[in-house]
């Protein structure tokens, strides 16, 4: 039997990878995984608990104790309750950072991300979804954008959302952000080998997910 198909898109902070994962997602018929929602929820688990972000053994447990979420349109929902503002915010992001980088998490989320795994097939997107989690995907994507292009989503997303938010500040935090992604010991942020490189600065979301879905079909049809 084939192997259930996976698009896995990579890609730093605020390069668009949810919004085109989507998109590919629903034009496919495919089931989404956000792989960084997982590392919200337990850093937001691990703050509410009052566990410091630096405790390895205390956020592994959190991370092997976690519900299974679910993704519908926008909205993340953990045992049926809605939880996208609650991981939302700048303070959570920068608590996942920092929880993502403890290889004992990682080692705890793998499999609860490989049970996304259903037929028709799954788009996953996140940091190593290709070169760890899926690496035998039937497309590998890294996608990107200019610093100050992501910035300027991420000020927007914020805006839109009612949550006060300073380019510059932005600018600094996705700067720190990168470093510590790419410097991480375990699963750091790269474009695996095969992965196809797509900047997104002068894209729109339905040009990217346009190009992506091409190439899926154009590989596989």
């Amino acid at each position: 039997m084939k192997p259930v198909p996976v698009i896995a898109i990579d890609g730093p902070s605020a390069s668009g990878k949810g919004t085109v994962a989507q998109r590919v997602a629903r034009e496919l018929g495919f089931h989404y995984l956000n792989s960084g929602a997982l590392y919200r929820l337990v850093a937001l688990a691990v703050t509410r608990q009052g566990i410091d972000v630096s405790d390895e053994a205390a956020a592994a447990a959190v991370a092997v104790r976690l519900p299974i979420p679910r993704f519908e349109a926008d909205e993340i929902f953990l045992e049926d309750r809605p939880v996208t503002e609650a991981v939302a915010t700048e303070q959570c992001s920068a608590a996942a950072s920092f929880v993502a980088a403890l290889p004992r998490v990682r080692q705890g989320l793998l499999e609860r991300q490989r049970e996304f795994r259903r037929l028709p097939g799954l788009v996953a997107e996140g940091r190593d979804m290709g070169s760890v989690v899926f690496p035998d995907a039937s497309l590998k994507v890294f996608l990107t954008a200019s610093l100050e292009a992501r910035a300027d989503r991420r000020h927007k997303q914020l805006k839109e959302k009612g949550i006060a938010a300073t380019l510059a500040g932005l600018l600094q935090d996705l700067r720190e952000r990168d470093a510590r992604d790419a410097s991480r010991s375990v699963a750091p942020l790269k474009q695996s080998p095969g992965a196809r490189l797509l900047d997104t600065t002068s894209l729109s979301a339905a040009q990217a997910a346009t190009l992506i879905v091409g190439w899926y079909r154009g590989a596989n049809g």
